[in-house]
């Protein structure tokens, strides 16, 4: 049975998904709170947010994602390490036991939502849940349709997300128990054997970076605000580069923190939340998203609470260091009303560096621009494990290679267009570490005051005037001095005890550069190859 309210006209039974459950349609946050807290799915914090666990799965399943191989994918999909196929005689077993066991539920919960916030421009989104947690994340993660809206609704794509389902490898052609398995010809996605929530908001963010290139728009994992004169700044970068945290700034509008697409008319966000990291989060350097810690309606993932006062340690790494809060977006102040702003007049590529060789801001030409983006470089600080003391560099094309299903080359194409076409100024911003390596004893990270002063300088236009000079290393243009910023940071050569030692660290990660964009050289112009860095 369905419960009455919010019920499309076209239900479950017109997408022949014979279910007995009850069925809760398009419920608003105060019921599925009350729904999750009575199902013992999570409980509230002090302050009111929700807090759950996402038991083993504290990330996504990357691993565990296919695509199926038929007519509709064959030559659009960018097959390989990131894109796996399954075949449709494969998904057709899977989806036969999925549905299946969707009909042993007694209780579902869905919600009918618009994945991107441009009318003409966004997909029609139906998510099946079992847990109302998942159901309450994905209504606060997409962008909410009126309510007058939801009678008529007729779903473009369909998710159904079921942790208690366990894929077999052997029936299914999967890799383990959970799957993701997605298929653009039926328009159908799969989610089982995880209670990671991210999944279904990047299964959505993968599906508008298939659709949308085919119409010009550029899809970006990328955050985006407005500054008071109306223009639009758009950050690049990958987990942990502080992507949300500087685009959460008080003195600008707030689009969105993660996932946008660049149209002829406007840069949109995607989503109608925001998904933040809330491992270590401190009220002095992020305060607006700190507050939402402390919001009903606010969801919490592997936060640590004491049991008896209910009082959240987000210092507390014990369940997970990718601990993650989903908050709507009116929850940050100053944010855009229609979730939209015009096409943007700075992009910013955010690097974390944790190898101490990159400049905190940097100018880029077009093709260096390109190049920076199809690369997506960051580094990794080595962490505990026993003998390992040295950062590590990722490179994720386009600032989020998992979530991209076509060759990177169309994306970075669409990006080199855009830009040329607006005259939109390129940065690139290291919010990693200076004066050696992140894991030399004493080196601490950039401080995000310099980062935001130089970020600052950047937007209002202000460092265009700057002196600059040209990186040795990497060919790009560094600013010689910034008003509120020490010079000696400016220069990260100058800010190594032992020069010597960071030229060979420089000449390893330009070495490393180089040996990752080999796979793109043949796919991009003679312009774009001259912009690699050289080791000096």
């Amino acid at each position: 049975m369905s419960t009455p309210t919010r019920t499309p006209a076209h239900d479950l039974a017109k997408q022949g998904f014979d279910v007995t459950a009850t069925v809760h349609w398009n419920l608003i946050t105060a019921p599925l709170v009350e729904e999750a807290v009575k199902r013992g799915e999570g409980r509230l914090a002090k302050d009111g947010p929700l807090v759950v666990s996402t038991g083993k799965h504290t990330g996504r399943s990357a691993n565990d994602k296919f695509i199926v191989r038929d007519v509709e994918t064959e030559n659009t999909i960018w097959w390989g390490k990131t894109n796996k196929s399954i075949t449709p005689d494969q998904f057709a077993v899977l989806k036969a036991d999925f549905l299946k066991h969707l009909g042993t539920k007694d209780t579902l919960f869905v919600q009918d939502l618009y994945g991107g916030s441009q009318s003409a421009h966004r997909v029609q989104v139906r998510v099946i849940n079992e847990l109302a947690w998942h159901n309450m994340f994905i209504r606060t993660m997409l962008v909410r349709p009126e309510a007058e809206a939801l009678a008529g609704f007729v779903p473009d794509y369909t998710i159904i997300d079921l942790p208690t389902f366990q894929a077999d490898p052997a029936r299914h052609g999967t890799r383990s128990e959970t799957v993701i398995a997605v298929n653009f010809t039926e328009k159908l996605i799969l989610i089982g054997g995880t209670r990671y929530a991210g999944e279904m908001k990047k299964s959505v963010f993968g599906l508008l970076n298939y659709l949308l290139p085919a119409d010009g728009i550029m899809p970006m994992h990328c955050s985006a605000n407005i500054g008071p004169q109306g223009d639009t700044a758009v950050f690049f970068g990958l987990s942990g580069t502080g992507k949300t945290t500087l685009s959460a700034d008080a003195s600008r509008t707030l689009i969105g923190d993660d996932e946008h697409g660049w149209s002829d008319e406007a840069v949109f966000n995607f989503e109608g939340g925001c998904y933040a990291k809330m491992i270590r989060l401190s009220a002095e350097a992020e305060p607006e998203i700190y507050a939402t810690t402390k919001r009903f309606g606010t969801v919490l993932e592997n936060v640590v609470m004491d049991e008896e006062t209910r009082e959240l340690d987000l210092d507390d790494d014990s369940l997970a260091e990718n601990s993650r809060g989903s908050y709507p977006l009116d929850f940050i102040p100053n944010t855009s009303e229609k979730n939209l702003g015009p096409v943007p007049k700075n992009i910013i590529f955010l690097t974390a560096d944790a190898y101490g060789v990159l400049p905190p801001i940097a100018k880029l030409t077009p093709d260096q621009a390109m190049y920076h983006f199809l690369s997506g470089y960051t580094a990794r600080v080595a962490g505990t494990e026993i003998g390992v003391t040295e950062p590590s560099a990722t490179f994720s094309t386009c600032f989020g290679a998992p979530f991209m299903p076509r060759h990177p080359s169309v994306y970075g194409n669409l990006l080199k267009e855009r830009i040329a076409k607006g005259g939109v100024d390129c940065w690139l911003v290291n919010t990693g570490w200076s004066g050696g390596k992140a894991t030399t004893p004493g080196i601490k990270r950039m401080p995000i005051k310099a980062t935001r002063a130089l970020l600052n300088a950047a937007l209002d236009g202000s460092l265009n005037n700057a002196e600059f000079h040209k990186d040795p290393n990497f060919g790009f243009m560094v600013p010689v001095a910034v008003a509120g910023v020490d010079s000696k940071l400016l220069d990260p050569r100058a800010a190594w005890g032992d020069q010597a030692a960071y030229d060979l660290t420089a000449k390893k990660l330009v070495g490393e550069f180089i040996e990752n964009f080999a796979q793109f050289e043949n796919h991009v112009d003679a312009g774009v190859r001259e912009a690699a860095p050289t080791a000096a």
